[in-house]
């Protein structure tokens, strides 16, 4: 088809990002100039494009270990102020060359911490990198405080989602490997966030299946579902017409969010490819499902990429693109009358421009 988005096209649209970890989105020229300038010396290159590749082929290996090491250096060059600072500024200004006009991003306070910086200071940083990055590149970027699953600081970082709130931290998150570590050993984390009326997303049905997704909504009362892939675990296909479990009927009939991230669930083998990705299948079931990027850097992508991969998997055009867009500011940390004000005054706008003018420049 002659009107179907292209990538060029697909940048200029306004779009909306849910899961983006800020460890797994460092540029490699910023990950050689922290590491000269902080003295860190284990990285296996300091030359960039080189860097670059190595991020690339470690991720891309099939081999969990080395897939983990890749976030061992760029954590290891995030551990001052001006290095959290400059990384959440490069960010913004990253995302919002991409066309994204909100995103939320998280990271893990307690993984900054190793050169003596408390936790607190880490949030600080990262909120003034992200708050001047928004100013001076239009974009609103709200962020998420991560507690790792294998640790024992869950209630010490929702503490700290509450205390910093209304300075720009707009929910909470926990990550890390989830066999073995279920959602409900941080129960006491999640019950005090409800509590307090604030919002969480966990990673569940990623690397473990429907009972991770079923403890994550049921047991812990999670407002999304970070990845969520294995939901589709819970819909048999082999009749033709695709029948839902109890959990997936559940999970579509209450609109809960699922933030699919089609390259980095083909990297860590939670899908074969993006044509046998199953959002193929969500989307068209009507879930709640958004597209996102997950580690922009482990991954190569960035958002208009990982659109242009499903337009040309799926065939999708810019009604599918703005619905994905749509589903994923609906279900945004911001208030109310900011996500409709985002929706109606420059989603719904910005799609149907792009859609009027069949993708080509304006004159």
């Amino acid at each position: 088809m002659s009107d179907r988005p292209t990538l060029d096209a697909i940048r200029r649209a306004p779009k909306v990002l849910l899961h983006d970890h800020l460890d797994g989105g460092v540029r490699p020229a910023t990950v050689v100039d922290l590491a000269r300038e902080t003295g860190y010396e284990d990285l296996p290159t300091t030359d960039v494009e080189s860097l670059r590749t190595w991020f690339a082929e470690a991720s891309n290996s099939g081999s969990l270990e080395r897939y983990l090491e890749t976030f061992s250096h760029t954590v290891g060059v995030m551990q001052s102020t001006e290095a959290l600072t400059r990384v959440a500024y490069e960010c913004a200004e990253d995302l919002a060359k991409d066309g994204v006009v909100y995103a939320e991003v998280r990271y893990a306070p307690e993984l900054h911490t190793r050169t003596g910086l408390t936790l607190e200071q880490v949030v600080e940083a990262v909120l003034e990198g992200f708050a001047r990055g928004g100013r001076e590149h239009g974009i609103r970027v709200g962020t998420l405080v991560t507690a790792m699953r294998h640790q024992a600081r869950s209630m010490e970082i929702a503490e700290l989602a509450v205390r910093y709130r209304d300075a720009g931290v707009v929910g909470f998150d926990i990550a890390g490997a989830e066999a073995g570590y279920p959602p409900t050993r941080h129960l006491d984390a999640f019950e005090y966030l409800q509590r307090e009326n604030a919002h969480f997303t966990i990673h569940a049905g990623e690397g473990f299946g429907l009972p991770s997704i079923w403890q994550a909504i049921q047991w812990c009362g999670a407002d999304r579902l970070g990845h969520g892939v294995r939901i589709i675990d819970d819909i048999d296909v082999t009749g033709g017409t695709p029948r839902l479990g109890r959990l997936a009927d559940y999970v579509r009939d209450k609109r809960i969010p699922l933030e699919m991230c089609p390259t980095s669930n083909i990297q860590t083998g939670a899908a074969k490819s993006i044509a046998e990705h199953p959002i193929g299948l969500l989307r068209r079931l009507s879930f709640r499902v958004t597209v996102n990027t997950d580690n922009r850097l482990m991954s190569g992508t960035t958002l208009s990429e990982e659109f242009a991969r499903l337009v040309d998997a799926f065939g999708y055009g810019w009604d599918d693109l703005q619905w994905f867009t749509v589903n994923a500011m609906k279900s945004a940390f911001a208030p109310f009358t900011d996500r409709l004000e985002l929706i109606n005054g420059v989603i719904k706008p910005g799609f149907a421009q792009l859609k009027w003018s069949g993708a080509r420049p304006l004159a």
